[in-house]
Parts: C-alpha cells; sequence; structure tokens
C-alpha cells in the first residue's frame, strides 16, 4: 500500500472510541486515512455521496443497520468498493452468514495485525480493479487509435491467424497487388513469400505460434499476386486481434543498414546502449521473467562523488573519464549480460544466469577492477571507486518501474553508507539487510547527537490576517554520510531505540538559540517545534525547557510546540497534562493534521490548543475539490468561535492560497510560498 495515499474510510460503527483506535493504528503505520462514521441509512447515503470512501468497516452488533440492506445501498451507489465486517470473534458458520450478506472480508478487532492486512489487502486490490478498468479503457482506445494509424500506415502490414489472413491495411493490398481484403480474406500468409524462402518463412512461423519470441527481422523474397518477386525485410509480433491471440506480420521493402541501426543504439560517449535500447533490455528481462526465466539481475553502477571529481578533472575531461568508467564495467560482462547508460553517469546492467552468490561475486569483481585501477587523464592520473544497487529479478517484481525503482533505491542505500559499497534487493532477505541498516543508521543517530550532526532548516508560515512578526515551522534533517537525511528515514529508527526525547531537546535547545540570535537583531520570531510522543514520557523535559527559556529571557520570541492529532489521541492523558504544564510555563501548543479524526473538535474538550494546523490530504487538489473547500472552511469557523488559530499546510499553488482566504484560514505554508531554508 502507498503510505502516501490517502485511504477514504467508512465506519459504520456504534463507538466513535473503536473507531478512533483503527485509525490511530493506521496511522501509526504511516497510512493516511479520511474517516467517516455513519450509525443509520441516511447517514451511510451522505457519507457516500460526500465522502466517497474506499473501504466501509461495517460492525455488525451496530444494530440499525443490517449487513445485507448496507450491501444493497452499497450497490445501489454504483461505486467499487470493498465491504469489511468488523468482528470481535468469528466461527465458520458466522463468516460464511457475512459472505453471503455482502461482505467481502471479515477482520479481527483483538487481532491489529489482521486487520491491518484485511484492510491493506482490499484497499490493494480495489486499486487494482481500478486501474484495471483505466486499463482496458486506454486499451480500447489505443485499439481504436491503432486501428486508425495502421489503414494510415505506408508499411504493409497484416494479422495472421493460424497461418491465415485475417485483417491487412491498404498498404499491404497495395503491395501485393489486391484490390480488396476479401481477396487475402482466408488465404495464408505462406503465398505471400517465394518458394525458396517458404521452409524458414514456414519454421519461424511455428516457433512463434508456441509462443517463442523471434528476435529481429528476417529477409526473404515476398511474392506479389501477379507472381512478381521483391526482396523485403519481415518483422513479426504477437497481438491480439478481435480477442484472439495472432501475430502481427510487417514486409518493408527498403532495407535499412543494420550498422546504422547498431550505432543509434549507442551512447556516443561509453559505446554502451543509450538509455532507450537499455530499457528495451529490460523490458525483455521482465517479459522473460514472466514466463519462468530465473538467474537475472539489474544492477545500477555509479561513480562515487561525481561531481566533485568533475570539478577537480574539468568537464573537459569528463566524458574522458566516464568512457573509461563504462570501459571497466564492460570488460567484466559475458556475452548474456548487457550494459547500457541510463542517466548522466549511472550504469545499468542486466546480469544473466548467475545464482545469488554469483551475482556478489561480479559485484566485488568491478569494484575491485575500478577501486584498484588507476584512470589517466592526460597528465593527470586519478584512483576512483562506485557504488552498485540492483535488484534479483524474479516473475514477482517483474514490471519494469518497479525493478528500476528497487535497484535505485538500492542504489541510494548503498552510497549513504559512505561510497564503494553495495546494496542488493532480495525480498527474501529483506529483514536481515533492514536489521543490518537499521544498525548502521542506529550508530550515525547516536554519533549525530555527540557530535551535533544535525542540521536544522525553517520554512515560513504566512499570515492571510496581516499578524505581527514572523512565522516558521522548524524541519530537522540529519548530516549523513553522502548528504542530508529526511526525518522520515531516520525517526522510526530513533523512536525504536527511544532515541527521540534525545533529539526534541537538541531541536529545542537549538531553536532558542536561534530565537536569542532574532531577538538582538530586532526580529520577533515564532517557531513552530515538533515534538514526539516519547517527549510525552520524559519527566525532566518541562523543567528543563523552562529553566532554558528563563535563561534566554525572550521578550518577542515564542515557541509553539506542536505534535500530530493521532499521536494526541493514543496518548490523551500525558498529552493534556503535558500541554496545561507548557501552557503555564507560557508556550504555546499546535495539534497538526487536525481534521483527520473522526471528533477531532471533542478532543479540544481534552487539548487546549491555540493553533490548529489543518491535515495536507484536505490540500489536495483543493480548487477542484467543492467537498475539501467545504470542510476546511467548517473548521475555520468552529475554531474562530473556539478563539483557535489555524494553519494550512502543503499549499501548493496560488488558486488554494485564494480559496483558503475565503475560508477563512489564518496561515498558509507550503513549497509554493517557500522553500525549507538552512536556519542560519
Amino acid at each position: 500500500m502507498k503510505t502516501d495515499q490517502v485511504i477514504k474510510i467508512l465506519f459504520i460503527e456504534k463507538s466513535v472510541e473503536d473507531a478512533e483506535q483503527i485509525i490511530s493504528l493506521l496511522r501509526n503505520s504511516g497510512i493516511a486515512v479520511r474517516p467517516a462514521r455513519a450509525t443509520n441509512a441516511e447517514q451511510v447515503t451522505a457519507a457516500l455521496d460526500e465522502l466517497g470512501p474506499d473501504i466501509v468497516l461495517f460492525d455488525p452488533s451496530i444494530g440499525t443497520l443490517e449487513l445485507r440492506e448496507v450491501s444493497r445501498m452499497l450497490d445501489a451507489h454504483g461505486r467499487d468498493l470493498a465491504l469489511i465486517a468488523l468482528v470481535s470473534q468469528a466461527d465458520n458458520a458466522t463468516i460464511t452468514e457475512l459472505f453471503i450478506n455482502g461482505a467481502r472480508s471479515v477482520a479481527l478487532r483483538p487481532q491489529p495485525k489482521q486487520l491491518m492486512a484485511v484492510i491493506q489487502r482490499e484497499f490493494d486490490s480495489l486499486n487494482m480493479r481500478r486501474q484495471v478498468r483505466r486499463l482496458e479503457s486506454a486499451l480500447r482506445e489505443s485499439e481504436r487509435r491503432c486501428d486508425a494509424l495502421l489503414d494510415s500506415s505506408t508499411d504493409a502490414i497484416a494479422y495472421v491467424h493460424e497461418g491465415m489472413h485475417v485483417r491487412a491495411n491498404q498498404a499491404y493490398l497495395d503491395t501485393f497487388g489486391y484490390a480488396d481484403f476479401d481477396d487475402l480474406l482466408g488465404l495464408p500468409v505462406l503465398d505471400m513469400i517465394g518458394p525458396n524462402d517458404a521452409d524458414e518463412f514456414k519454421t519461424t512461423l511455428k516457433g512463434l505460434s508456441k509462443g517463442e519470441k523471434h528476435a529481429g527481422s528476417i529477409e526473404l523474397q515476398a511474392r506479389r499476386a501477379d507472381a512478381t518477386t521483391f526482396k523485403a525485410s519481415v518483422e513479426f509480433a504477437h497481438a491480439m486481434f478481435e480477442g484472439e491471440p495472432c501475430l502481427q506480420v510487417v514486409f518493408r521493402r527498403q532495407m535499412v543498414d543494420t550498422g546504422v541501426i547498431e550505432q543509434l543504439q549507442r551512447d556516443p560517449v561509453t559505446g554502451l546502449f543509450n538509455r532507450a535500447r537499455m530499457l528495451e533490455c529490460i523490458d525483455e528481462a521482465v517479459a522473460a521473467a514472466t514466463q519462468g526465466t530465473k538467474g537475472q539481475s539489474l544492477l545500477l553502477i555509479e561513480p562515487d562523488n561525481w561531481q566533485s571529481i568533475v570539478a577537480g578533472v574539468g568537464l573537459a575531461k569528463a566524458d574522458e573519464l566516464l568512457a573509461a568508467f563504462a570501459s571497466r564495467v564492460e570488460g567484466q560482462l559475458t556475452a548474456h549480460d548487457t550494459a547500457g547508460l541510463l542517466a548522466e553517469h549511472t550504469v545499468g546492467v542486466l546480469l544473466h544466469t548467475r545464482n545469488d552468490e554469483g551475482i556478489k561475486q561480479w559485484i566485488a569483481g568491478l569494484q575491485q577492477a575500478i577501486a584498484g585501477g588507476i584512470f589517466d587523464l592526460g597528465s593527470r592520473s586519478i584512483t576512483i571507486t562506485a557504488s552498485i544497487g540492483g535488484s534479483l529479478l524474479g516473475e514477482r517484481n517483474a514490471n519494469t518501474e518497479l525493478l528500476l525503482n528497487q535497484a535505485s533505491q538500492s542504489l541510494r542505500n548503498a552510497q549513504s553508507q559512505g561510497g564503494n559499497r553495495s546494496d542488493l534487493h532480495d525480498p527474501a532477505a529483506r529483514e536481515k539487510a533492514d536489521e543490518e541498516r537499521e544498525r548502521y543508521w542506529l550508530g550515525v543517530l547516536k554519533q549525530a547527537l555527540t557530535q551535533n550532526d544535525f542540521v536544522l532548516y525553517h520554512q515560513q508560515t504566512i499570515s492571510l490576517q496581516d499578524a505581527e512578526g514572523e512565522f516558521s515551522e522548524i524541519l530537522l534533517r540529519l548530516n549523513g554520510p553522502q548528504g542530508e537525511v529526511l526525518p522520515g528515514f531516520f525517526m522510526p529508527i530513533a523512536e525504536k531505540h527511544n532515541l527521540t526525547p534525545a533529539i526534541d531537546r537538541w531541536v529545542l535547545n537549538q531553536a532558542i538559540e536561534h530565537l536569542q540570535a532574532r531577538e538582538r537583531m530586532g526580529s520577533p520570531t515564532t517557531f513552530f517545534v515538533k515534538l514526539t510522543a516519547g517527549s510525552l514520557e520524559d519527566q525532566d523535559l518541562l523543567p528543563w525547557l523552562g529553566e532554558r527559556l528563563r535563561q534566554a529571557a525572550l521578550k518577542h520570541g515564542q515557541l509553539v510546540l506542536e505534535m500530530t492529532e493521532s499521536k494526541v489521541v493514543t496518548s490523551l492523558r500525558p498529552a493534556q497534562e503535558f500541554v496545561q504544564a507548557w501552557q503555564k510555563l507560557g508556550g504555546q501548543f499546535a495539534l497538526e493534521q487536525f481534521g483527520s479524526g473522526l471528533s477531532s473538535f471533542q478532543l479540544l474538550n481534552h487539548i487546549n490548543a491555540d493553533f490548529l494546523k489543518i491535515d495536507r490530504s484536505y490540500m489536495a487538489d483543493l480548487p477542484q475539490q467543492q467537498e475539501s473547500q467545504k470542510s476546511v472552511a467548517e473548521i475555520c469557523r468552529q475554531a474562530r468561535e473556539l478563539k483557535k488559530q489555524t494553519i494550512a499546510e502543503w499549499v501548493e499553488d496560488a488558486a488554494s492560497t485564494s480559496l483558503l482566504f475565503a475560508c477563512g484560514v489564518d496561515f498558509v505554508q507550503g513549497n509554493f510560498l517557500q522553500e525549507p531554508q538552512r536556519l542560519m
């Protein structure tokens, strides 16, 4: 499941608390949720129209609705969605009854892992069904366009089923001297071939009919209706015609020099395949994997510190160095392997017929060949190292985009560990690799805390209501071995090993120092600083923070601590006590992702937040989403009544900014307004 994709869930549930518990479970797993709750038929109908849910979680014990009735309402609505029955316990008879009455799946409330697995499976299945419908629609449109292109093509093209013509374009009729397709209907394509080439053509057709893939084209003498012949190049491709598998056969009179084709497929600098040809090779490998071919893998290879090296040797020598680097890679290939340039300095390699150990040995051999050699560039000689990331190719990941993403992520992992490293994606060894990477990054985090290797950025929060002073969100980064790392990568590891309270203190201390500096410059500033759930349990944090603020003696600068709504809901009592104590010290508090829960405003009865940061899911395509506009306007209306200020995050265009102003939002924030900048 894509964790950045919002799942719209309708809870037909009698308990708000039980629904919130499931929402928190999903959000704690990194899954964005847009929920709604209904307890009767009218509310269900309204939610189907307003929310447009992807998943409906139905509790059979609700009493006011029957599962069969809900199923009929969903069918009548006409939207494809997943209906999941949510029960506390189940036996075979209960499960059978639920399925008969319309449930697609059954989830057990006391088993969170099973519940998560069912929701994830049904959401993935729903997306797959929707994608299939889109693809079917696109296929119909493509077939219509292809049919039009076929008729307008100057190439002689025919479709052949079991050796017989079933379709041919006008160019084909003209080429072979037939006035109408009726003259060809049912005629064997073998009749179009000269007698000397008939056996080879027949053998090729037999192989193709068995599913074999024919590489390239064949040259032969083609025969016209009047028995005259001409030299032609024939290409084959598997195709579909009116739902039946067939062959597309293309006859071309003019011959193209194969040497020219080969040259066009090569990168002029490295001599390797160019990007277009290499992607074709990857597509072919993926197709072979779907047919059960094993032992294939894709590797991505990059010189370490490429930009620094080029700056040292000069741009004039960059191509020469890249060509020498590619030559080292090519020198390690066998006749079955393929290499091509996929990006500016990224070499892709397809390895064939190697087991896992063979791939690792090949990678080690290549890295030794690169690191152990000297690259001569005119009067200069240098040494370089390379990072290699790759993915084993099998039937489960037989998708070009997925394969490239896996290999690319592995390359980034290798580079993040300091260079001259390799990382190979292998689903069977994922847990072991994750543990190894976690140990590595845990060491990096501990070192960062002792050596101040964290970095702060800030992103301005713009007032739409002319508030005085500057307002900024503080953003944390980590100085990793290969550059700055986002918190989404390292904070889960820090949380797992209870390092978040120490990181929070570091951020707060740095923020106060920057507020002091701005105070001296006469620039009143408010910083919004994220707080992790681990800090709620830190009994010494608030006394330390109070003393630190007393020492800073800030007159105008302010600190606003913020936490996500889902984290506050799951730690309500400690969060309430923390916020009350913090506000007694004169601090302010903000709730992030506000409006994402079922009872967000009820939460304010327990948490006296000063700022409400509206959940970013409302900002997605805001100008086109009238329901989101209405929801934001309602949040702002209620916030004004409670004397709370609202902030809209992730604002990405001018139209959204204008709409948010009209809705009554107090502040806006997003890359459209300002990219995050280093806090100096």
